[in-house]
């Protein structure tokens, strides 16, 4: 493995923190979670409590005001590492936060990021819709400003913390521009016509909570409006980016972790008095796997220093998103091939790793979308 340069001793000591805290706080209970479909909000309390949420939060809103993106992504890799796909913590954080510190009035930071940053607020953002898919311009739901408030009327699907969230930063069409019509409104936990569907049953990442949710002529105040109004797809493009590199985080931890995994199984597991490892198709299989994974390691932690320095494109992260989650399907499969009938079994981690990794190339905008954006940005 090569030396990743971009830690320093501070990085080191908070990862100490954070392997720590999964491994204590989540990795013993998160079989009993998956049978749950959602993870306790003791969970997001403790978190919050030792200082792993909302990093980049100001110092006078009860965060640690670290401005450097290496601290969520460390705790990111480790979540990864205990294979918790439950905890939506990297959208709460590293999604749903920065819209507020980066457009939020002093007023929204006050009223909200002191509960982010204690995990007592949990954040959600609804972009996508029955309909929509990774196409914003179609959103059809809804907000009209009625006097000081905007009348919200619409559906969202596919929500992570949907379930859990306090706060929902919704998606809306307040005009019929199709790229200067939309805003972003903050739906609170109990308004009247805001309301949570079922808890989707998705084929993996069964301990995180994935819901419709419904709004039926939601009165929000107008002081809940982020940002300026019709300026909503302009605040998403500039996000994007990070969002794209919060998943890219995820699968280069993902497929690490199971290329440690398997690289112990090929060599306890024996076949015709041998084993598996020493056959050379295996050593094969493992040494191409082993340099895939340096190779994204090495692009995803350019990109993790050019966010630090606000120079990450959005053709780039586009770039490190794909090539990172199609690296996860690809080595997940891999894995659970050289697992033999073992790894079709649940017992066998790689099994739940192989299912939870296929949504990486859907969620935050699809491989085609990925590929869509970078041809545009080559003029083509």
């Amino acid at each position: 493995m090569l030396t990743r340069a971009i830690f320093n001793d501070e990085h080191h000591l908070y990862r100490s923190a954070a392997r720590e805290f999964f491994d204590r706080e989540v990795a013993p209970f998160h079989d009993g979670w998956e049978t749950q479909g959602t993870v306790p909000r003791e969970l997001w309390e403790k978190a919050g409590a030792q200082g792993h949420l909302a990093h980049t939060v100001a110092e006078e809103y009860g965060g640690a005001g670290v401005d450097d993106f290496r601290f969520p992504a460390i705790f990111t890799e480790e979540q990864g590492r205990v294979l918790a796909s439950g905890p939506g913590f990297g959208v709460h954080s590293d999604i749903v936060v920065p819209y507020i510190t980066s457009i939020g009035t002093a007023e929204q930071k006050r009223r909200w990021l002191p509960g982010m940053v204690a995990g007592t607020t949990i954040g959600a953002v609804a972009m996508t819709e029955p309909g929509t898919g990774s196409d914003l311009v179609a959103i059809r739901t809804r907000a009209v400003k009625d006097g000081d408030t905007y009348v919200i009327s619409g559906s969202k699907t596919f929500i992570t913390n949907g379930q859990l969230a306090d706060l929902v930063i919704v998606v809306a069409r307040t005009a019929e521009d199709p790229h200067g019509g939309l805003s972003l409104l903050v739906v609170e936990r109990g308004m009247e016509g805001f309301e949570r569907g079922r808890n989707l049953d998705k084929i993996g990442l069964k301990a995180q909570d994935t819901s419709e949710l419904f709004f039926n002529d939601v009165r929000v105040p107008a002081q809940n409006l982020l940002g300026q109004e019709g300026a909503g797809f302009v605040y998403l493009m500039q996000n994007l980016p990070q969002e794209r590199l919060v998943i890219a985080v995820m699968a280069v931890a993902a497929v690490r972790r199971a290329f440690e995994i398997t690289m112990d199984y090929v060599k306890q597991r024996t076949a015709f008095g041998r084993p598996i490892g020493s056959f050379q198709n295996s050593r094969m299989a493992m040494a191409e796997m082993a340099t895939e994974i340096e190779i994204a390691q090495v692009f995803l932690d350019r990109c993790i220093m050019e966010l630090n320095e606000k120079q990450l494109t959005a053709d780039v992260a586009a770039m490190v998103k794909w090539w990172t989650t199609e690296l996860q399907v690809k080595v997940m499969d891999r894995c659970l091939q050289l697992h033999g009938g073992y790894g079709y079994m649940k017992e066998y981690p790689i099994s739940r790793m192989w299912v939870d990794s296929r949504v990486q190339t859907i969620y935050g905008g699809t491989t085609e979308i990925m590929k869509e954006l970078i041809g545009r940005s080559l003029g083509l």
